[in-house]
């Protein structure tokens, strides 16, 4: 039993995390040399955003990762699927050590990393009460999504650096190490685990999950706020901030590179300091915190329209990554605290196949999103205020959405 006076994070907890840090930080490092690689023996960008885009393609089967996280060890799972992936990357390493490098074989690798990793994530984020008590779990999965974040912002500087300087098949051995230290790392890590006494098919596991989410309205309703966050908000970041910086805003290399830079070390903060908040945010008071993003984006628009470019690009560029900065923020804080509250309302039998499930809602959706901001922005050229008002807008019809999914919370968090 997890102590109620316990004040600080326990041993496992710790070892998680650190094995998160190796792994996470290896995958992503050999994910973007890889694909630098393809751009630069190619020249095609098209082959390079391709090749990333297919590598994703295994994010649907997170499910399957869920009912297994429900059904074995995660301990075990975690440790298993470090392993493989280490064989993986080895296998490459001795393939690129015969011949030259394939971007079939390239690809193959990336596509099978990401079903690793996506069959991973649901033992970690399932694991993840087990080892702390309630009132730190918003800051347990604050650290756990902080560090994915960090991932993604150290990977393109440390794997350019290292890229420009070390042979890839140097860097390819590097990650296949990496690996396999955080698989040995997790091996002493004790998750508590009791064994199904009946087993079914995965497919029938993958129902009854779904089963579960569609009977609980709470949990429902949750996937549906995080979906819709990544569908209306995430997008904006990946799509609408760099045209807004480029297109309208015209701005340096120098000055572009510092607004993304200072907008991800956001999300870093952003995650890192959910137990901040924690004792501020209930569900049915999550509206207020969509209201308060839709009213920074309204700055936003202001700072794109002409007359105020033309008036003073200094201001306009100030005004725009402060308000960028503080959505980027409060989405993360809100994200991380709609999946603890999931967490908390599901039992561990059915954890690893919910977190999956809501994981995957939530990913998925993102690319139609960027599909449709690409739209937007596309049709709005040189009006792109009228993009990130309706940007505004539909956050604001999410709140409302949220108002009135959310007026019960209470009650339903007590069933």
């Amino acid at each position: 039993m997890k102590s109620i006076q316990q004040s600080t994070f326990s041993k496992d907890f710790v070892l998680v995390v650190l094995g998160q840090i190796i792994s996470i930080l290896g995958a992503a490092l050999l994910r973007f040399a890889l694909s630098l690689y393809v751009l630069d023996l190619t020249g095609r960008a098209d082959l390079f955003a391709g090749l990333l885009a297919v590598s994703s393609i295994p994010l649907l089967l997170s499910p399957i990762g869920g009912a297994l996280a429900d059904r074995f060890n995660r301990r075990n799972l975690m440790v298993l699927f470090d392993i493989i992936s280490g064989l993986v990357i080895s296998c490459l390493f001795l393939f690129l050590s015969i011949q030259e490098p394939s971007i079939i074989v390239i690809g193959v690798a990336m596509t099978l990393l990401a079903l690793i990793s996506a069959l991973y994530t649901p033992a970690v984020l399932a694991s993840i009460p087990l080892l702390v008590i309630d009132s730190k779990l918003e800051q347990a999965n604050g650290i756990v999504q902080g560090i994915q974040a960090l991932s993604q912002v150290a990977a393109p500087v440390l794997g350019g650096v290292l890229y420009s300087m070390l042979p890839l098949k140097t860097l390819v051995i590097v990650s296949a190490i990496l690996f396999f230290c955080s698989a040995i790392l997790e091996m002493f890590i004790t998750i508590p685990f009791e064994k199904q006494a009946q087993q079914q098919p995965i497919i029938k596991d993958l129902q009854v999950g779904f089963q579960y989410v569609g009977q609980h309205t709470f949990i429902l309703k949750s996937i549906v706020l995080a979906a819709s966050l990544n569908f209306l908000l995430t997008p904006f970041f990946i799509i609408g901030v760099p045209i807004i910086l480029r297109m309208a805003m015209q701005t340096s290399d120098v000055l572009y590179g510092i607004a993304m830079g200072v907008i991800d070390l956001a999300t870093i903060i952003g995650a890192l300091s959910i137990g901040l908040f924690a004792k501020r945010l209930r569900m049915n008071l999550l509206y207020k915190w969509l209201l308060v993003i839709a009213l920074f984006a309204l700055p936003i628009a202001f700072t794109v329209t002409p007359f105020v470019l033309q008036q003073s690009f200094t201001l306009s560029f100030l005004i725009f990554t402060g308000c960028s900065i503080a959505i980027a923020m409060l989405i993360t804080v809100l994200s991380i605290f709609v999946i603890t509250a999931v967490q908390k309302q599901t039992p561990n039998e059915h954890l690893g196949k919910v977190m999956a499930i809501i994981t995957a809602s939530a990913q998925c959706i993102a690319p139609f999103g960027q599909i449709l901001y690409g739209i937007i922005f596309e049709a709005t050229q040189n009006t792109m205020y009228w993009s990130v008002l309706l940007m505004s807008l539909a956050v604001l019809l999410l709140a409302f959405l949220a108002k009135k999914m959310w007026q019960h919370a209470e009650s339903e968090e007590a069933l």
